[in-house]
C-alpha cells in the first residue's frame, strides 16, 4: 500500500485524512501541491475518479475564483488550468496506486486497508 495524500491547502479534511492513516499506522507520503507539479496521466486520473474535471475544482477557494477556471464547464480547458494552477485542485486527493478518492471518504480507505491485510 503506497498511500499519498495530495493537498492545495492545510483544511480540516486534510487533517482528517491525515489523523486516519495515523491512526491506523498507516505510512503515508504528504504531497504539496505548492512544490510538485502534477503529470497530465496523474491529473487525468484524478479527474476520472471524480467524475470529471469540474469536480476537482475547489470552486469555493480563492484559487480558482480569481480566475476563469471557476466558470469553465470544458474538460480539457478546466485540465490545462489545473495543471498551469493546481492550488485550486479540491483538498485532499488520497491516492493508493490506481486507486483515488477525493476529499474526506473513510469507508474507501477502509477497504484499501483490509485489501492490503
Amino acid at each position: 500500500m503506497n498511500i499519498q495524500i495530495y493537498l492545495a491547502k492545510k483544511n480540516p479534511d486534510v487533517l482528517k485524512a491525515e489523523r486516519f492513516f495515523k491512526e491506523r499506522r498507516v505510512p503515508y507520503q504528504l504531497v504539496d501541491l505548492k512544490k510538485h507539479k502534477l503529470g497530465q496521466k496523474e491529473l487525468a486520473l484524478f479527474a476520472k475518479a471524480a467524475g470529471g474535471a469540474m469536480a476537482l475544482v475547489d470552486r469555493n477557494g480563492m484559487k480558482a475564483r480569481e480566475r476563469p477556471l471557476a466558470h469553465m464547464h470544458s474538460e480539457s480547458l478546466i485540465l490545462s488550468e489545473l495543471m498551469l494552477d493546481p492550488l485550486a485542485l479540491v483538498s485532499p486527493i488520497i491516492r493508493n496506486g490506481n486507486q483515488v478518492t477525493i476529499g474526506v471518504d473513510e469507508t474507501t480507505w477502509q477497504m484499501w486497508l483490509n485489501e492490503g491485510k
